[in-house]
């Protein structure tokens, strides 16, 4: 049977949870019982460990590992060199037995060198700047730079910033629509 996804002659992969039209480039290697989902593409240098899933049309850029824990929801951007974690006091042949998680939600966007550490979500859409290094959770649509990575400001799916009205709405480039809640921290913005 003809696989409906593809593989680099130069990649190993050791799983056959892999959706249509998938590409895994060179050098790659996705060990057994991880689960990507159709239309993604893994670059060169990818390496994938068992218990990670990945969802819909992600891109894995160039040089990234994906560790136990880890779950990438669809339509995911990560930057070349991202780093993820899933230990928070990692020690050399010496394990606490359980793997934090981490939740990449829809649409979040990961810039090249940024290092995610692990228990943490990033929010549907949210925006991390090249080199930040996140040490918690981001909120829906929010953009953080920095070490550690701070809100900068909101960003809609199109990934322009949002300028909202004084009724706390605003629009992006392609039409959709937000709406601001102030809280006692930095709010909340949801797609209306």
């Amino acid at each position: 049977m003809k696989k409906k996804y593809f593989v680099h002659p130069n990649a190993l992969v050791e799983s056959d949870d892999i959706g249509a039209k998938t590409r895994i480039w060179a050098f790659a290697h996705v060990l057994k019982d991880v689960k990507i989902g159709e239309d993604c593409n893994l670059c060169d240098y990818v390496f994938v460990e068992s218990g990670v899933t990945i969802g819909n049309r992600v891109t894995i850029k160039n040089g990234i590992s994906l560790w136990e824990g880890l779950v990438v929801e669809d339509d995911v951007f990560l930057g070349p060199n991202a780093v993820f974690t899933n230990d928070m006091f990692p020690r050399s042949k010496r394990h606490s037995g359980q793997f934090l998680s981490t939740l990449l939600k829809k649409g979040a966007s990961v810039g090249a060198n940024a290092t995610i550490l692990c228990g943490i979500t990033l929010g549907r859409y949210c925006l991390i700047g090249a080199g930040s290094v996140v040490t918690r959770s981001v909120p829906d649509f929010a953009l953080v730079t920095g070490n550690p990575a701070k809100f900068r400001y909101w960003v809609g799916k199109t990934g322009d910033k949002l300028i909202f009205d004084s009724n706390n709405s605003a629009s992006d480039s392609d039409g959709n629509k937000y709406t601001y809640t102030p809280d006692d921290k930095i709010g909340i913005v949801k797609e209306i």
